[in-house]
């Protein structure tokens, strides 16, 4: 964890860069309100309750109640600490596979769970994402379209496909990677290779007996709605923000004009999309110019972006490292296996 230590002030540089370049000062984001602000935290964090609700549905269902909804909630919030400290907002699933096989559940259950979580949440965000880069293709701003649709695109159909596919065929690690890890880590290195292989069927193996049934359908529809809502709520962060500076958007662009900068963000190339989320609102809002930042009158203010950053990033993070490290990353003793 040492690391993310490092990752956390390294993801500050960007916000930095535009607080000196565009001389935002402390009591122009003091100027929003703490009501404004406290009302977007508290959405955001609606944001992640939702998805901590959607994960203990989707676990209990599969692997029944094994633990309370709360610490199962609290596990899945805490997970996205991890996240928000690397490129392109993965790692997350790392967690919940760790937690639940901690709790006794076997690795190629607790994935199954894992991966149907995330594949609901891409595909949400995925759709909303994608609307906006329409939007935004349909605005004449086709360098803002490119990026966005480029990336949801990408990222949505290849959890989509990858899990379709499981329940057709079996994958396994591709026979180059695999030569590579075994000649290089010589009889680990097989071991590594052959126990990942036999997840990897397990995986597969489940998703062919629960993909099709009604009652598994059920529970991808209901896990999506879910995710729908949550990003949604995200979404609107920004509207509440914009609403104590006095710009106006109505609840629809915002979530549009977040989605956009959440596309653009996912993008592998700082900790946690820092940066690239700010600039991406900006320029989805700007008349959908990506080349200029400098905000024209009447228009959001670099104030607002940065406030809606802090709320719904910063703040986060110390909410869900300390959900991390409480619940987590505990030490809890196996159930005996009859």
């Amino acid at each position: 964890m040492n690391w993310r230590i490092v990752a956390i002030p390294a993801s500050m540089i960007p916000i930095v860069i535009i607080v000196i370049q565009f001389d935002i000062k402390a009591e122009d984001i003091f100027a929003i309100g703490v009501i404004p602000f406290t009302i977007a935290i508290l959405a955001m964090m609606v944001k992640l309750g939702l998805q901590g609700i959607k994960f203990t549905y989707i676990a209990r269902h599969y692997l029944g109640p094994i633990d309370s909804v709360w610490k199962m909630s609290g596990v899945r919030i805490g997970s996205e600490f991890i996240k928000f400290t690397t490129p392109m907002f993965v790692g997350a699933e790392f967690v919940v596979i760790y937690w639940l096989h901690k709790k006794g559940i076997p690795p190629a259950k607790a994935m199954w769970v894992a991966i149907l979580d995330i594949v609901t949440e891409v595909f949400a965000m995925g759709t909303l994402s994608i609307m906006a880069g329409i939007l935004a293709l349909l605005s004449g701003a086709y360098v803002v379209a490119a990026v966005v649709l480029g990336t949801s695109i990408f990222i949505t159909a290849l959890w989509m496909i990858l899990f379709f596919l499981s329940s057709k065929r079996t994958f396994q690690i591709p026979k180059g990677i695999a030569k590579l890890v075994i000649k290089f880590g010589k009889e680990k290195g097989k071991k590594s290779i052959d126990q990942a292989n036999m997840w990897m069927e397990e995986i597969c193996t489940m998703s062919r007996q629960n993909f099709r049934t009604k009652e598994s359908k059920k529970v991808f529809v209901n896990g999506f709605a879910l995710s729908l809502v949550s990003w949604i709520f995200y979404g609107i962060t920004f509207m509440i923000i914009a609403s104590g500076t006095g710009y106006a958007i109505d609840a629809f662009d915002s979530v549009m004009a977040v989605m956009g900068a959440n596309a653009i963000g996912n993008l592998p190339i700082t900790i946690g999309g820092s940066g690239l989320a700010e600039f991406g609102i900006i320029a989805y809002l700007n008349d959908l110019n990506p080349f200029d930042f400098d905000v024209p009158e009447e228009s959001v203010e670099w104030n607002a972006v940065i406030a809606w950053r802090i709320a719904t990033y910063y703040v986060p993070i110390a909410i869900t490292w300390f959900l991390l490290v409480k619940l987590a990353l505990v030490r809890y003793n196996k159930p005996d296996q009859k």
